[in-house]
């Protein structure tokens, strides 16, 4: 899958919705159903560890430089900061059969699984 589209976005909002996360932009939205990591210059968060949140919240309006889903392996977000939302997809690190969805245009209508 191809999630390349929020190259040059700017991350608008950081939701957290009960037992899922989801990454809203200019128009695409991206939802994990597994928590991802954050990966900042002096340290990387996990769900769960203290700041977590505030990691995430604190890349709102940064511009996104990469974008990648490779099936099986990884998903990763490279924001214009250095910062990385990083989840992995290999199958013995999920809880379910997927680890996430994607909408280009931020519709329900039109969410992939992945």
């Amino acid at each position: 899958m191809d999630i390349s589209a929020i190259e040059g976005e700017e991350l608008e909002a950081v939701e957290f919705v009960e037992d899922y996360l989801q990454l809203r932009f200019e128009g695409p939205l991206l939802t994990f159903y597994e928590w991802p990591s954050v990966l900042l210059e002096e340290f990387s968060i996990s769900f769960g560890e203290p700041g977590y949140r505030d990691a995430l919240c604190a890349l709102i309006g940064e511009e996104v430089e990469q974008a990648l889903l490779e099936d099986g392996s990884s998903l990763t977000v490279k924001l214009a900061n250095g910062a990385v939302v990083a989840l992995s997809l290999r199958e013995e690190d999920l809880s379910g059969p997927d680890a996430g969805a994607y909408s280009e245009t931020g519709s329900a209508a039109d969410m992939v699984e992945f």
